[in-house]
C-alpha cells in the first residue's frame, strides 16, 4: 500500500466516525491552543524584558533607606550627600542621582489637588527609562546647583487600545488639566510655593509601554524638581528634621559586568558614611527581575501543562478510536495480509491514520489559540504575546507527534495480527 492510498484510507475511516474522531480531534485543539498561547507568553516576555533592561541599563543598582529602622544615632540616614560621595568615589558611573518624593497640593487657577506626587531629583535622572516626548526643556545642572523653583510635569499617555476593566475608572485629574490648557512656561503652585513649569514629559500609551513593572507615581499626577529646591522649600511636607534626607539613590555602573564590583564599593563606602548603621540597603535590579522572571515561568509552566495534559487527553483518545478501528476491521486486516501487504504497511496505515487527526486536531488549534490570543491582547493592559511562523509549525508538529506516538501501540497490535486468524475473525 503507498502513502496515497493510505492517506485516502485513513480520511475514509475518519469520515466515517465522525463522533469518536471529533473527540480526540477536539482534545488535540485545546491542548494545542494552550501550547500556543504558551510560546506567545514566553516570545512575548522575552521581548519585552529585552526591552526593559535596554531601558533601565544593565548595570542597574538601587540604595533604599530601610523601613521601620530605629537608628542608634550614629547615621544622619541616607542623604543626598550620600549620592555626591558615590559620584566623587567611583566617578565613572554612567548614572547616580538622590530621589525624594512626597505629595503636595498642586494649585493652577481653579484646579487644586492635595495628592500631588512631587519627586526631587538631579538632571541625571533622565539617563535611564527615557520614553517620554519631551515639550520644553528637561531640568538640568544649574537648575540643581543653583536650587531654581521649576519644575517638569508629567502628563499620562493614556491607552491606546483601553482594556474593559480600564473603562471603569476616570482619568487622572493632571491628565484633564494638561489636555485643557497649556501650562508651558505657566507658574504653578506646589505645597506653599510658587514655581515655574519649564517643561512637559508625555507618557507613552500605558499598554505600550517598555519599561518593566512601571506603575504611575500614584496620585493625582507627578512633577519633577531639583532636588536641592526640594531640600529647601518642600522639606517640610516630610516632616523629617534633616532636609537631606532622601528615599533613595539610582546608580548604573553602565556595564552588567562590574555590579557585584560596584555594589561591594558603595557598601563599603556607606558603611564608613553612616558609622556602622545599616540603614540602607543595596538592591542590585537583576534580582528584582529575576524573581519576576520566575513568577512568569511559573505562570508559564502551568499554562503548558494544562496544554499538555489536554494533548494527553487527546492521545489516549486517539489510541482508543485506532484500537477500536483495529477491532472493527481484523477481517479487512486479513485479507489485505493475504494478498501481499506487509506487516510495515499495515503499521503505516493506522498510523497515518492518527496522524491525520493530530493534524487536523493541530489546525484547529492554531485557529482557535489565535483567536484566543487576539481576543486576550485586546483586554490586556499590554500586549503579552508575539507569535512567529515557527510557533505555529511547532504547534502542528507537537499535534502530529501525539498521534504518531500514541497510534504505534495499536498499529503495532495491529501489524502483529496472523493473517489466517485474522480472515477466520467475524
Amino acid at each position: 500500500m503507498n502513502l496515497l492510498e493510505s492517506l485516502h484510507t485513513g480520511w475514509l475511516e475518519i469520515r466515517s466516525h465522525k463522533m469518536r474522531s471529533f473527540l480526540s480531534f477536539f482534545a488535540i485543539s485545546i491542548g494545542v491552543a494552550s501550547i500556543l498561547y504558551t510560546f506567545a507568553q514566553i516570545h512575548g516576555v522575552k521581548k519585552w524584558v529585552g526591552e526593559a533592561i535596554e531601558l533601565m541599563g544593565p548595570g542597574r543598582l538601587e540604595i533604599r533607606r530601610k523601613r521601620d529602622y530605629v537608628s542608634r544615632g550614629l547615621s544622619p540616614g541616607l542623604t543626598s550627600e550620600d549620592a555626591s560621595a558615590i559620584r566623587k568615589a567611583i566617578p565613572e558611573l554612567y548614572m547616580v542621582y538622590p530621589l525624594a518624593q512626597e505629595g503636595a497640593r498642586l494649585r493652577y487657577g481653579d484646579f487644586h489637588r492635595e495628592d500631588f506626587v512631587v519627586m526631587g531629583i538631579t538632571e541625571e535622572w533622565s539617563r535611564r527609562d527615557w520614553v517620554y516626548r519631551l515639550r520644553g526643556r528637561f531640568l538640568n545642572s544649574e537648575d540643581v546647583r543653583e536650587g531654581r523653583r521649576v519644575c517638569v510635569l508629567i502628563e499620562p499617555g493614556g491607552w491606546v487600545e483601553k482594556p474593559f476593566w480600564a473603562k471603569f475608572f476616570p482619568k487622572l485629574p493632571i491628565e484633564v488639566l494638561l489636555k485643557r490648557r497649556d501650562l508651558l512656561g505657566r507658574t504653578v503652585q506646589l505645597g506653599e510655593h510658587l514655581f515655574t513649569v519649564v517643561g512637559i514629559l508625555k507618557e507613552p500609551p500605558r499598554d505600550k509601554d517598555p519599561r518593566w513593572g512601571h506603575f504611575s507615581f500614584g496620585g493625582s499626577g507627578t512633577g519633577l524638581v531639583p532636588i536641592t529646591t526640594y531640600q529647601r522649600t518642600l522639606v517640610e511636607l516630610r516632616g523629617r528634621q534633616d532636609a537631606r534626607a532622601v528615599d533613595e539613590i539610582e546608580v548604573d555602573t553602565g556595564e552588567e559586568e562590574t555590579v557585584p564590583r560596584v555594589k561591594r564599593r558603595i557598601e563599603f563606602l556607606l558603611k564608613a558614611r553612616h558609622r556602622g548603621e545599616e540603614d540602607y540597603e543595596v538592591r542590585d535590579n537583576r534580582e528584582e527581575i529575576q524573581g519576576m522572571l520566575n513568577n512568569v515561568r511559573r505562570y508559564t509552566i502551568a499554562v503548558l501543562a494544562v496544554g499538555l495534559v489536554a494533548i494527553l487527553a487527546g492521545g489516549i483518545g486517539i489510541m482508543n478510536v485506532t484500537l477500536a478501528t483495529i477491532y472493527s476491521r481484523i477481517k479487512e486486516i486479513g485479507v489485505r495480509r493475504a494478498v501481499g501487504a506487509t506487516r510495515a504497511d499495515i503499521l503505516l496505515q493506522f498510523v497515518i491514520e492518527a496522524m491525520i487527526l493530530g493534524f487536523l486536531g493541530g489546525l484547529a488549534g492554531l485557529a482557535l489559540g489565535t483567536a484566543g490570543i487576539a481576543y486576550l491582547s485586546r483586554h490586556a493592559e499590554r500586549e503579552l504575546t508575539s507569535l512567529t511562523p515557527w510557533h505555529f509549525l511547532a504547534s502542528l508538529a507537537i499535534a502530529v507527534g501525539a498521534g504518531f506516538l500514541f497510534s504505534l501501540y495499536p498499529a503495532s497490535q495491529a501489524a502483529k495480527l496472523d493473517p489466517v486468524e485474522a480472515l477466520h475473525y467475524e
